[in-house]
């Protein structure tokens, strides 16, 4: 108990060192007093005697000359940790998954007569738009850009608006459809990305003020994916201030449906620019919440896969242990199309696993097993409680008859969320120590600056605790999980959320119809690890027989 008490104070005090509370450099003068140890113990609870205090100062200075040593070295974005986070149950091993990757056949459409109409076509009616010569790509990018100039200015989704990228991948697109040249269903289709990911030549802002001019000289591998796939890039989307909000260093993004509410986030950017059909897709990170909180909010469909399912090469690191990069669309099935371009292994993101997709538009979900979390349902209060129901008993119509489960409750879950604070107080040390974090844009309590500040304070070994409690609950919610397909659950409420992405279990959320003061609701549809499939094809089922994707905010669909 001494010692890892121990390891508690030391992990303490040179945080507080590294802020400047304390001072210390190689001169005797300045050496770590007992009378600083003493004070610094309250902050996590030890009372060491003046006799075991004595004899570590000299420790704690040797320790900090060290610290002070590492920190004159660089240390690149893109560097993870030698420790890499496995989210796999113990014994598991990973599917055996095909790749029969199959969509709905279109065989016939007529172009919309608005460009409204167009701009919120599905990626499959878009596709087939392109390939019988009703449409080029150039004229699609024109209106989305038109789109993008004419409504950001109200919603601010937009911080960087790639009009002249835009242009020559489309131009590319049109010349290849002549060439006959077929890249697959994305090809000449523009999007939208979260301005975490880099893209060379243009900013990569993360949102906040200390890097709005950052330029990065390099491409993030997803959208790498995409050009191959030959998507075209119109936007570069906002998040959050370093993934945190809808707030960014230059506003706040809005809600298509009530623009004098914001879009959540952080992924706010791309929830609110697909809403509003300013893109056909968009691309954003989830976290704690990222991708699944907006795309509830904007009332679209949000895929957050597997953990490690998705390179994140190029996408700024929030934390290096649950960061997840996924599509959000129209639908389901635009969902499973992009995702189907940007999964895979990527040498240079380690965390990565190359595992089959084998998404089928076609499969017969009552072949599915179904499980739902009963307890959550029941206790729902929110204002979607109506509309959750209402799916139920759809389902039940549709002879879905889920088996009732409950997700684990004894954990020490007010503890977890250090793991994320203490992992992005790595990423962005820099900044705190340097004192840049005080100028972003937001710092009350709840804010991503005081969140950097006070992650100093975490001690590394209640860090490794939480991450061993952890696998615990990775363990016993795959045991609870591995019986079924889909799990059905209300998109908040209860722990649903936090479980999930410590798990790293896949999860699509879809909108269930409007409350009753005309905001969208969802409802979220969870997978086994590397289990997409099931879930989206579940979810476009569901789609197939309700209109709830196909609701558009009123003051941007005409």
């Amino acid at each position: 108990m001494i010692n890892q008490k121990l390891g508690d104070f030391i992990i303490v005090l040179i945080s507080l060192i590294s802020l400047g509370v304390f001072s210390c450099s190689s001169n005797a003068d300045d050496e770590i007093s007992q009378r600083e140890v003493e004070h610094a113990q309250a902050l996590i609870d030890l009372d060491f005697k003046s006799e075991y205090i004595d004899t570590m100062r000299s420790y704690l200075d040797r320790n900090l000359s060290g610290y002070d040593s590492l920190r004159s070295y660089y240390l690149p974005f893109e560097t993870l940790p030698a420790l890499v986070f496995d989210h796999h149950p113990d014994g598991f091993e990973l599917p055996q998954i095909n790749n029969l990757f199959s969509v709905s056949d279109l065989t016939e459409f007529t172009r919309p007569q608005s460009n409204a109409a167009l701009a919120y076509c599905t990626i499959p009616q878009l596709a087939y738009l392109l390939r019988s010569d009703q449409l080029s790509s150039l004229e699609l990018t024109s209106i989305y850009l038109q789109r993008l100039k004419e409504y950001n200015p109200v919603l601010e989704c937009a911080i960087t608006i790639t009009e002249e990228l835009a242009l020559v991948q489309a131009a590319k697109a049109d010349e290849e459809f002549w060439q006959g040249i077929d890249r697959g269903l994305l090809q000449g289709i523009p999007y939208g990305t979260k301005d975490l990911m880099a893209v060379e030549g243009y900013k990569t802002t993360w949102g906040a003020m200390p890097y709005k001019d950052q330029n990065l000289n390099y491409t993030a591998t997803v959208i790498k994916k995409l050009n191959d796939a030959g998507a075209v890039l119109v936007a570069k989307l906002t998040t959050g201030a370093l993934a945190r909000g809808d707030v960014w260093f230059d506003g706040k993004t809005k809600n298509p449906w009530d623009t004098l509410q914001g879009a959540s986030g952080s992924s706010a950017g791309p929830g609110s620019a697909t809403a509003a059909g300013l893109v056909a897709f968009s691309l954003g990170t989830e976290t704690l919440g990222s991708i699944t909180s907006p795309s509830n909010r904007n009332g679209i469909t949000g895929l957050r896969p597997t953990y490690g399912r998705v390179s994140r090469n190029g996408v700024m690191s929030l934390s290096w242990s649950m960061d997840k990069v996924g599509p959000m669309c129209r639908s389901a099935e635009d969902c499973s199309i992009v995702f189907e371009v940007i999964r895979g292994k990527d040498s240079l993101d380690v965390t990565t696993q190359q595992v089959g997709f084998d998404y089928r538009s076609d499969t017969d979900i009552s072949t599915l097993k179904v499980a739902c979390l009963q307890d959550l349902i029941e206790s729902d209060t929110s204002d979607a409680k109506e509309n959750l129901d209402r799916v139920m008993l759809l389902l039940d119509s549709m002879g879905i008859v889920p088996t009732p489960i409950s997700l684990p409750q004894q954990y020490p879950f007010a503890a977890f969320d250090i793991i994320l604070r203490a992992e992005a107080g790595a990423m962005f040390d820099d900044i705190v120590r340097s004192g840049e974090v005080n100028k972003m844009v937001q710092q009350s309590k709840r804010s991503r600056a005081n969140s950097l500040r006070q992650s100093r304070f975490i001690p590394a070994v209640e860090y490794l605790q939480a991450n061993r409690f952890r696998r615990l609950l990775i363990n016993e919610v795959n045991d609870l999980f591995q019986d079924y397909d889909v799990i059905i659950a209300p998109t908040f409420g209860g722990r649903q959320l936090l479980i999930t992405n410590l798990t790293g279990h896949p999860v699509v959320t879809v909108p269930t119809g409007l409350d009753k003061d005309g905001y969208p609701t969802s409802i979220t549809f969870i997978g086994n690890l590397y289990q997409e499939a099931p879930i989206l094809s579940f979810a476009h089922a569901y789609q197939s027989i309700t209109e709830y994707d196909e609701m558009r905010p009123p003051l941007f669909a005409d």
